[in-house]
């Protein structure tokens, strides 16, 4: 096991072409789940250039206009270039309609124990959950720092305060570890885009993005740049114009983004443009809340937890603990503690959550603002797999003070 290691992770701007698609795909599943809450829907989106393709295969009572939920999406990211807007993009549509599944027309909010053990899940899939205790939001300090600078370089961009910036950034951060606790920051380096590859200056760029977005972030930090830090500032220069005109994107290929930063394992299935009762986006949140209360609770300061479901199960086949050398308790006890606490099996998780529930009460979108800066961790939504409401329990149970 590492102890002594630097580890860089990743964050982009919402105008990134593959969080656009991520964007779309779950606006669309948004749009569905308001009308219909039973609706099951998977939404895939590429783009390039100025064509948006959307695949959509759903089974619903709800009617959508996938093409118009592309435009305001896109319109929301701030894109208006000449080559790539809400108004003169073209979108591609391929619709497939599929007979609902009445075993998926139920409400959550009633189900008894024997009915959710009724409800298997319908796809295969191995899912991760992690927490630490390196940040306030239970992150690696890597990606925390990442989607930290990331979102403010969006915002920056949003607000006028550097209207010279484009939609698409990409922001990395480096940490130095010394006995797995992160000790110092190794590198930051931040990639914009532009209208313009002369203007502003490079200089002006570095001198802004310093001032309104690396020392706002860090000022509140309690490790924070140092003499020896890298930071590197378009080190390739700016991306010109940037987004689809730069390069193409596509749905779900910013897994690591979404969850942890790829510090620890994370399933390889898209968490975007899928309705959750597929497991493989539910079982990520179940997977997190249960190793953030792990970790809440004082059992461990690092906390991962695999759950493997197989297609006609209600829960999951295999649930593994690995605390990486920080519990204090025997990972198997962790894991029994986790098996009598916590609701595995799909419907308990759509029960616990009312996963179906939550985009009716958000109105200007649920999923879709969970498809930039993170799925999870998130302090700016009130998200129910974030709550540390079981560490108490946890920690008694343990036998903990």
């Amino acid at each position: 096991m590492r102890e002594d290691f630097v580890f860089i992770s990743e964050s982009v701007t919402s105008g990134h072409p593959d969080k656009l698609c991520d964007q779309i795909s779950d606006g669309i599943v948004d749009h569905f789940l308001i009308q219909d809450p039973t609706s099951r829907v998977r939404a895939e989106c590429a783009v390039s250039k100025a064509v948006i393709f959307i695949a959509v295969r759903y089974a619903s009572s709800a009617g959508v206009d996938c093409a118009h939920t592309a435009r305001q999406v896109i319109h929301s990211v701030g894109y208006d270039l000449p080559d790539f807007n809400p108004k003169s993009a073209s979108i591609l549509t391929t619709l497939q309609e599929t007979p609902a599944d009445p075993a998926y027309a139920f409400d959550e909010r009633r189900l008894s124990e024997e009915e959710i053990n009724r409800i298997a899940v319908k796809n295969q899939a191995t899912v991760f959950g992690f927490a630490c205790d390196q940040t306030s939001a239970f992150l690696p300090l890597p990606l925390y720092l990442a989607h930290r600078l990331s979102r403010k370089l969006g915002s920056v961009r949003m607000d006028g305060t550097l209207p010279y910036l484009l939609a698409d950034g990409r922001v990395q951060v480096g940490v130095e570890y010394r006995s797995r606790q992160p000790v110092r920051i190794q590198s930051i380096i931040i990639t914009t885009s532009q209208e313009r590859p002369d203007h502003p200056k490079a200089q002006r760029v570095q001198d802004d993005l310093m001032d309104t977005v690396i020392s706002p972030v860090f000022g509140s930090e309690p490790i924070k740049p140092d003499a020896r830090t890298k930071i590197f500032i378009n080190p390739d220069g700016p991306i010109i114009g940037g987004g689809p005109a730069s390069h193409s994107g596509l749905t779900g290929r910013k897994n690591a983004v979404d969850t942890y930063g790829e510090y620890c394992r994370h399933s390889q299935k898209a968490l975007s443009g899928k309705d959750p009762t597929r497991i493989d986006r539910s079982g990520v949140y179940a997977a997190r809340y249960a190793a953030k209360n792990v970790v809440a609770a004082g059992l461990a300061r690092e906390c991962e937890i695999q759950l493997s479901y197989s297609i006609g199960l209600p829960g999951p086949l295999s649930l593994q603990v690995e605390t990486f050398g920080s519990g204090a308790f025997p990972e198997a006890r962790i894991a029994e503690l986790l098996k009598r606490h916590f609701e595995f099996r799909l419907a308990g998780i759509l029960k616990n959550f009312e996963l179906r529930l939550l985009p009716a009460r958000y109105p200007k979108g649920f999923y879709q603002k969970l498809a930039a800066y993170g799925q999870v961790g998130r302090t700016d939504l009130d998200l129910p797999w974030e709550k540390t409401d079981r560490a108490a329990i946890l920690a008694e149970d343990a036998g903990r003070p």
